[in-house]
């Protein structure tokens, strides 16, 4: 990728100059902006011969760093994961009433050099960088190192000369060397300042400093790509380019529309360029745009006339099902592994979940009483998708004891859900609504069987962000339960809705749930 070797180097010279005028092709424009309307944040983006490889940020989700491919920059598919758990530490177990929501693991970097895959990302949670490196991103697997200090939305990146750097930081712009073997910095290495205000070129009353560091090396050039938010503006990209790593810099502000920043430079086969960014977009999350680049002057320049186009010269979507997200029969495998569009909510306990224990199912069985869905161990997530989206299981309460709570959440910190109440005096459906924070039961209704449907609908339509609960006693007639659950960006999660499978006990361990499936679909069933 950019920068990673003296060959791609070259290649890139050659591409670059082939289309420094010319900028994208436009014929057969199919492809539209958002081009993954879901919440995949802070980007990284590098290909391999024909292939581009995707990483993005995790938060609080397990396993983590998830790795991305495409043969078009438009279809993505999920090819694995660089770690199954950060670290064994109480707030990313759900352990001893801490937590991680909000922190964990936040933007990566992803490299490819010397025939090895690279992708780094660091936590606020455990005060570390971490670097996972595999030969084969498909299967792994992936050697861990971590070190301190933590360096915030670092930038990795393997010069010409083979050593490695990462430079991060948020306002003022900071270069480490790293060790050869990359278990932490080179002591004696490189260890300056590079940039002393990188959101210089979008003024001086800056809201959000600027971060998000990702550099890349074309022509000769160093380019390093940060976002930054004027106050009483929008996010903004700003560019720095310099002769040497370590500068001098000079900058410019690169784009300023629609809000879609961070991010950096991608090249394709064909020698068109684009800067892959994200859009802060209500409560589906911060979903990614590609926008097209042309080159003057040895600058990228991004976007057309400085606007975001809605459409690109690119192959058309797919659509995300079932490459960012999966219905799931939850048929088991010899190996017995979840579908890789499946996260826990925060490191899983293990022992207490299943696909053999009952085939056909995914049982989940609680290990301790916990005081709200939030802190229960266990629930298992996948992304919604916009602008419309349904997420639909079925369920066996059987085994929930006095107590339990099980079903279908949407899942942030102001979250709603569709669930089974098991009590002394039988069970009931109930729809719980925390929009405002505060958890309130809004309708329950007596259940006189084991098996029930439940289902949530999204709307994020023009930022909509409506969501409503239904529940079916035979998966044909569905009925509404509760009210409308009006969805929320929150920084408390600091990531958009999820569709979560959950199972809490609230007075005894050792509850059952089965859940049968889970399907989704890019479409609601009600008005």
């Amino acid at each position: 990728m950019l920068g990673t070797s003296k060959l791609l180097a070259a290649s890139f010279t050659v591409l670059l100059l082939a289309s420094m005028a010319a900028g994208p092709r436009v014929d057969a424009q199919t492809a539209r902006n958002p081009i993954i309307h879901a919440d995949v944040p802070d980007i990284s983006i590098m290909r391999v011969d024909d292939t581009y490889y995707m990483s993005s940020t995790t938060m609080h989700m397990s396993p983590g760093l998830p790795i991305m491919k495409s043969k078009d920059l438009v279809n993505w598919s999920l090819a694995s994961y660089a770690y199954d758990v950060l670290d064994d530490v109480d707030e990313l177990n759900l352990n001893n009433g801490k937590h991680s929501y909000g922190r964990g693991s936040w933007a990566s970097s992803l490299r490819y050099h010397d025939g090895v895959f690279y992708a780094s990302t660091f936590s606020n949670t455990t005060g570390k960088t971490y670097i996972y490196s595999t030969r084969d991103v498909d299967h792994g697997p992936w050697q861990k190192r971590s070190f301190r200090p933590m360096l915030h939305d670092h930038t990795l990146f393997f010069d010409d000369d083979g050593k490695a750097y990462m430079l991060y930081g948020a306002g003022e712009i900071k270069i480490v060397e790293l060790k050869d073997d990359l278990t932490g910095l080179q002591p004696d290495g490189v260890n300056q300042v590079v940039i002393r205000n990188a959101s210089a070129p979008a003024g001086d009353n800056i809201m959000l400093r600027a971060e998000g560091s990702q550099l890349f090396k074309v022509n000769d050039k160093y380019y390093l790509f940060h976002i930054t938010w004027p106050r009483g503006g929008m996010r903004t990209v700003v560019v720095h380019r310099a002769d040497k790593i370590t500068g001098p810099y000079e900058g410019r502000l690169a784009l300023q529309d629609k809000g879609v920043a961070q991010g950096g430079l991608i090249d394709t086969p064909d020698g068109d360029w684009y800067a892959y960014l994200f859009q802060d977009h209500g409560s589906v999350g911060r979903i990614p745009y590609l926008v097209p680049v042309t080159w003057q002057d040895g600058w990228p320049v991004i976007g057309n006339d400085g606007k975001v186009p809605m459409e690109l010269p690119l192959p058309a979507s797919e659509g995300l099902i079932p490459g960012i997200v999966d219905s799931d029969e939850f048929t088991a495998s010899e190996s017995a592994k979840l579908s890789p569009v499946w996260q826990w909510n925060h490191n899983p306990d293990d022992s207490n979940w299943s696909l053999t224990a009952r085939p056909g199912y995914l049982r989940t069985t609680t290990s301790r009483v916990d005081e709200s869905v939030l802190s229960a161990r266990n629930t298992l997530t996948q992304r919604t998708i916009g602008p419309e989206c349904t997420g639909e299981i079925a369920l066996d309460v059987s085994g929930l004891k006095p107590g339990d709570m099980a079903g279908l959440i949407l899942l942030q910190s102001n979250y709603g859900l569709v669930g089974v109440e098991a009590t002394d005096h039988g069970k009931q459906l109930v729809m719980i609504n925390a929009e405002t924070s505060k958890p309130e039961v809004v309708e329950q209704v007596p259940l006189e069987q084991s098996r029930v449907y439940l289902r949530a609908e999204c709307d994020f339509r023009q930022q909509a962000d409506l969501a409503r609960f239904f529940y079916s006693l035979d998966g044909d007639t569905w009925h509404p339960i509760g009210n409308q659950l009006h969805m929320t960006y929150t920084l408390t999660h600091f990531m958009g809705y999820r569709f979560g499978l959950f199972n809490v006990a609230t007075e005894e361990p050792g509850g059952q749930a089965d859940f049968d499936y889970f399907r989704i679909s890019n479409s609601r069933n009600s008005p």
